[in-house]
């Protein structure tokens, strides 16, 4: 089982999800990198279950640990430890689990893979698993942040039917989202998915929605043209979150309704840099950041588990009905906002940390923020 993502900087999960504990070792972090434990916790908290009426109930403080690879404040540029206890399992409400197959969860993917799972919660296949990423990716931000400005924000686009009105994404604010119980900046919109989500969960059913992705002052010329694509990372790592059905950058399935002529990002001189006067392309050409905002929608689709009969199978392959027990989200997409900032800071400090591997410089003097 691959727990492992990075090539300059390695990331490795691990715990499930009733275990004791669930963590990650991060190496090949440089040496004398400010480390905000603050800012860490501060991004756990949330994603963190029972945070509010519209999450599950499970009551989790998720306070992190870090264990080793810093000293004073800064990384020694020795793997970093981090762990968060588990501290409010209910094993026994998935006893039923351990013969039945919950529908489009990963049970019987688990057992036709490898012949046995855990079938607490899910094990490696829950959500839970992705403190690990939050807490490796509140680091990688700091990288980003001292670095070169890099903003990295999240927030939720839509939930079912519903679309959020964000006329420039540009001007969200972290303030803005996390002032919304859904984390959509569009009090409107927030409203109406709020709305939805408990009216889902009330007739004992779920919703999906779509996540948006907005970094500003990337560094310069990270990814690479050809495998390596810098929109090809971010795919996989999206999409390696737990509930993702799509992904999407730029102008994403709607551009193929347009004409080259109207799709294309022209350049021009602007405030006496190269610019782009529009971004369809979502910041990314040819594989590589050229320094315009880089923008994505990752989608999730309804929360597996719901408080309604299904038709399943026992692992003997005979019918039956499953009733889910347990604590869940009606809606997945409001604790996925940190998860999604965390996936794309893991990305870019990776690639650039590659990219200065091959340069030797620290930080390469081209890699001009853009305003």
């Amino acid at each position: 089982m691959s727990n492992v993502y990075g090539r300059m900087l390695r990331v490795s999960t691990f715990g499930e999800s009733h275990g004791p504990a669930v963590g990650c070792v991060v190496d090949g972090l440089p040496s004398g990198i400010r480390v905000d434990l603050d800012a860490i916790q501060r991004d756990l908290d949330r994603r963190r279950p029972g945070q509010n009426k519209l999450t599950t109930q499970r009551k989790e403080a998720d306070q992190v640990q870090i264990l080793s690879g810093t000293f004073q404040g800064f990384t020694t540029g020795t793997p970093v430890c981090m762990l968060v206890q588990n501290t409010d399992q209910r094993s026994g409400d998935y006893s039923e689990m351990e013969r039945l197959y919950r529908p489009s969860h990963a049970d019987r993917a688990y057992d036709l893979k490898y012949g046995f799972r855990d079938h607490r919660g899910g094990g490696r296949s829950s959500v839970r698993e992705s403190i690990a990423r939050v807490a490796a990716g509140a680091l990688a931000k700091q990288i980003l942040t001292d670095l070169f400005g890099t903003r990295i924000l999240a927030w939720v686009q839509s939930v079912e039917t519903i679309d959020a009105n964000v006329s420039d994404p540009s001007s969200v604010t972290l303030e803005q989202v996390e002032a919304s119980l859904v984390r959509c900046p569009d009090p409107a919109s927030s409203s109406a998915m709020e709305a939805a989500i408990f009216k889902a969960r009330s007739e004992g059913d779920s919703v999906g929605g779509i996540v948006r992705l907005w970094v500003d002052k990337a560094p310069l010329g990270i990814g690479e043209p050809v495998f390596d694509r810098l929109e090809a990372e971010l795919a996989k790592a999206m999409l390696s979150i737990p509930a993702t059905k799509g992904f999407e950058i730029g102008s994403g399935f709607s551009g193929t309704r347009l004409r080259g002529s109207v799709h294309n990002d022209p350049l021009a001189i602007l405030g006496g840099k190269v610019r782009q006067t529009k971004n369809d392309s979502g910041g990314i050409q040819g594989g590589i950041s050229v320094g315009e905002p880089i923008d994505c929608r990752v989608a999730f689709k309804p929360t597996a588990t719901i408080a309604s009969s299904q038709d399943t199978v026992d692992i003997l392959g005979q019918p039956a009905k499953l009733l889910a027990r347990g604590r869940h989200d009606p809606c997945v997409v409001s604790r996925a906002v940190p998860i999604v900032e965390a996936m794309a800071a893991l990305v870019l400090a990776d690639m650039y940390l590659v990219h200065r591997s091959r340069s030797g410089l620290y930080p390469v003097p081209h890699f001009e923020a853009t305003p």
